[in-house]
């Protein structure tokens, strides 16, 4: 037509939907939520049951040893999960051990995760002989088994939950300094880094502000793959009696003990048994989650 003009309007490309949040994407599949659920429980149950045992832990009732979890009141009282060889309840050692090995590992792993991270990132985007010589200390004590490591060093120690606490650290920030190191030798020549350094950014301030951020995600992936770990290491070194002493029980503790009874009374190795793989198990499951939603390489193989 004389006299128009004819415009044409470039396609509008459709709003993109907003990301969910990381918490939306670990709960949305059945083994994140599987996994935050049985940590909820055991949690709750660690620390709140363990405040509310319905008999002493450690008292001992030489007239009722070894009897089997029963709801049915003997001599007005009853024993859910049963008792042991010298008549304590299992069900309160369960919930007091529990605590034990959550307390463990929720103080080990962040100190570790502390202790490696900056090694890591020091050594990482410093080099020179600092890095070299933490280096081989590094390559050193991972060459020794992990065990063998904690058992030596209990032994100079001493045992005590202060001292298993400081041997798992010993034993667990090598681990995070190889990895965060790697990291950070991939990251500190980038784009951002070398722009930072360019308008007189600071090595620190590069570190945090820049480098930091990027490292994160695959530590905190790390530090929940470690958690089960710490747990196993921390029973293994009570079923060995270099643990947790007594009058304190631990769930490896309850193991050992009932080493020479498993055929007479089931029920003392399989309880502490159970709780240990259900704690590992719910952290694994979460650990694994949470590595498919905080690992950038893995978000473009599919939803997550």
């Amino acid at each position: 037509m004389a006299g128009s003009t004819l415009v044409f309007e470039a396609p509008r490309s459709a709003p993109r939907a907003p990301r969910a949040s990381p918490v939306r994407r670990l709960l949305r599949s059945p083994s994140g939520a599987v996994g935050a659920a049985l940590l909820a429980v055991l949690l709750a149950t660690g620390f709140v049951g363990s405040m509310v045992t319905p008999y002493d832990p450690a008292a001992q009732n030489l007239d009722l040893t070894v009897h089997p979890p029963s709801l049915t009141p003997v001599r007005g009282a009853v024993h859910l999960l049963g008792t042991d060889q010298l008549g304590r309840d299992v069900f309160s050692r369960l919930l007091v051990g529990l605590r034990i090995s959550l307390l463990v590992a929720l103080a080990v792993v962040p100190l570790s995760t502390l202790a490696g991270l900056t090694v890591g990132m020091v050594t990482g985007y410093r080099g020179g002989w600092l890095d070299v010589a933490l280096m081989r200390l590094v390559d050193a004590q991972l060459s020794i088994p992990t065990l063998l490591l904690t058992v030596a060093v209990v032994a100079v120690l001493g045992s005590g939950l202060l001292q298993i606490v400081g041997v798992l650290v010993i034993a667990g920030w090598p681990g995070y300094a190889r990895v965060v190191r790697a990291e950070v030798l991939s990251l500190r020549d980038r784009e951002f880094a070398a722009a930072a350094r360019a308008v007189g950014a600071s090595d620190v301030r590069i570190l945090a502000q820049h480098v930091l951020p990027n490292v994160l995600p695959t530590v905190l992936v790390l530090a929940t793959l470690h958690l089960p770990v710490v747990i196993v290491l921390e029973a293994a070194l009570s079923f060995l009696g270099l643990g947790i002493q007594p009058p304190t029980p631990s769930l490896g503790q309850m193991l050992g003990y009932s080493q020479d009874l498993v055929w007479q009374a089931w029920w003392m190795p399989t309880i502490p048994g159970v709780a240990i793989t259900v704690v590992v198990l719910a952290f694994n499951l979460l650990g694994d989650r949470m590595r498919d939603v905080l690992d950038p390489r893995l978000r473009g193989l599919g939803p997550v």
